[in-house]
């Protein structure tokens, strides 16, 4: 009798928490984050509801870690990992390319739909909110935390300029818009966004 290899819990393990990714990310684009349930979720990805508090807290954390391996699958996809903000030398050219990136991400419904979930119920629930920053929004910060003090040492950013304030006026104008929709995300946008940051609104 020949016998059998023991289940591999490890793949076994994987395989359910990417089910369980799947499943988050589609139920909060089909019924939206109020209406999603961990019952739903583990019911669409066919494991039991116990196997989701086993790994997660509440839906919150789900869809958070869920996002989180979005991003990064599709970095890994796109040969982008680690990703840096790139630097060729021409830091408004390098920023435009960066920001329009992130408009082609914003305006994916795969994407925007959880981020957009993530980010109302951040307002509301203190600890995902604190979560959500320290693990998503930071780090993409400190990319271009990183990018404009490269800027800064080589003389194409004052050197009395703060990086991580810097940023926000590029960054921030366009999360208001996305996030409050006032008005169209385009590349024509960002870009407007990065001459403004750089070379002021004053005449020259």
């Amino acid at each position: 009798m020949v016998k059998k290899p023991a289940p591999d819990a490890t793949r076994r393990s994987e395989k359910s928490r990417r089910a369980i990714y799947a499943a988050a990310l589609a139920l909060v684009g089909e019924v939206g984050y109020p209406k999603t349930t961990v019952e739903g979720i583990a019911a669409r990805a066919g494991v039991g509801k116990q196997t989701i508090y086993r790994w997660w807290p509440s839906k919150a954390e789900v869809l958070l870690e869920a996002f989180l391996d979005l991003g990064e699958q599709a970095a890994r996809a796109a040969g982008q990992e680690p990703y840096a903000v790139p630097d060729t030398g021409d830091l408004a050219a390098d920023l435009k390319a960066v920001l329009r990136a992130t408009v082609d991400g914003l305006l994916d419904p795969a994407f925007e739909t959880p981020a957009r979930a993530l980010a109302a119920e951040g307002l509301v629930n203190d600890q995902l909110g604190r979560e959500y920053v320290a693990r998503l929004l930071e780090p993409q910060l400190q990319l271009y935390v990183a990018r404009l003090r490269a800027a800064r040492d080589a003389g194409a950013v004052r050197a009395d300029v703060d990086p991580r304030i810097a940023l926000e006026l590029f960054v921030s104008p366009l999360a208001q818009r996305w996030l409050q929709r006032t008005g169209p995300i385009t590349y024509a946008y960002t870009d407007t966004l990065v001459d403004y940051a750089l070379h002021g609104i004053a005449p020259r």
